[in-house]
């Protein structure tokens, strides 16, 4: 297996978003990321909660990582971009989130397409969950993976 654990500090350090709010990593693989966002004052909404904000920050985030993981033998040649999303809030978040992000297929089929000269997409599906691990938020993100030209 790849080492990957290096995901988190290349994330923190490419997106400065990503150390801002303070977002954490647990595990990345190419098949799945752990990510947290701790509870923060500063990014509260109205309701003192996280922002809805904070909460696709994570999950994007999230998604990028387990992309970065799964794609970093191809970043010399595409770029991963986010074509679209699509979240959904399920229950009122309060205090600190965790978004566990899974792979929608396995890597080599995306790689394949792009070896082929195609843009190929990639679904993540992300879940996330207070800290009695109570799902609060669902996120899917398709991402592609652009030709470097």
């Amino acid at each position: 297996m790849t080492d990957t654990s290096w995901v988190g500090a290349a994330m923190a350090q490419t997106v400065p978003w990503v150390k801002t709010v303070g977002i954490t990593f647990d595990e990345t693989t190419p098949e799945r990321a752990v990510v947290h966002l701790p509870d923060n004052a500063d990014l509260h909404n109205h309701v003192a909660g996280p922002h809805a904000a904070m909460i696709f920050g994570l999950g994007e985030t999230a998604s990028g990582a387990v992309g970065l993981a799964a794609f970093s033998g191809v970043m010399d040649r595409a770029t991963p971009l986010v074509v679209r999303s699509e979240i959904h809030y399920t229950r009122l978040a309060k205090g600190p989130l965790t978004a566990v992000a899974e792979m929608g297929r396995p890597a080599g089929e995306v790689i394949a397409e792009l070896d082929a000269g195609e843009r190929p997409e990639f679904t993540v599906s992300v879940r996330i969950t207070d800290a009695d691990d109570r799902e609060t938020t669902r996120l899917t993100v398709v991402w592609t993976l652009r030709p470097n030209r």
